[in-house]
């Protein structure tokens, strides 16, 4: 199995858009924060998270394509099928059946969403909201519009409140403020 810093490099070499890679890296935070409380592999939860859009600035627009070919080039580089797998079903390819797979399908948009709540805050800061702050967001249909609501509320399935999720992502992603500029 690659390891975080050779992923992290790889990821640089295919995406280029730095806001996609903070991105990539909210979603390894929350995706470890999950890992810890259900006493997974950190390690594997987090690639899952870091690589799940490796293919987004070639293939991002075309969603026939996105997550498809990602999970192609990370099978040929040897990835662990289980990651191979998340990869597809955040995509769509295939139906998240398992509590990895579901993991990233939800925090995929909830990093999006969390990362919009704190931007309309005055202080632009991530350690300037909470839970309540990003609940009410969530209930806002047209804020952060593209962050599907019902994807985020999958959590459910794996036995995660949505107050309880949240507040896993959110805790996840304020450890990494200063990578993400937030």
């Amino acid at each position: 199995m690659k390891g975080r810093d050779e992923s992290f490099e790889i990821l640089r070499q295919k995406v280029k858009t730095k806001n996609l890679i903070k991105h990539m890296l909210a979603v390894e935070a929350i995706m470890k924060g999950l890992a810890e409380k259900f006493g997974e592999d950190k390690e594997i939860w987090g690639l899952a998270g870091l690589m799940h859009d490796i293919d987004i600035d070639e293939y991002g627009k075309d969603p026939t394509k996105h997550g498809k070919i990602g999970a192609e080039w990370l099978k040929e580089m040897g990835y662990e099928e289980h990651i191979v797998n998340a990869v597809l079903a955040h995509a769509g390819h295939k139906i998240p059946e398992n509590r990895l797979e579901i993991s990233l399908f939800a925090s995929d948009p909830l990093s999006g969403l969390i990362i919009s709540a704190a931007l309309i805050h005055p202080s632009k800061k991530l350690s300037s909201i909470d839970t309540n702050f990003v609940i009410n967001r969530f209930g806002e249909k047209r804020f952060a519009a593209g962050a599907r609501r019902e994807d985020i509320k999958r959590c459910e399935d794996i036995g995660l409140s949505l107050e309880e999720f949240i507040t896993i992502a959110l805790n996840s992603m304020k450890g990494i403020s200063d990578e993400l500029g937030l």
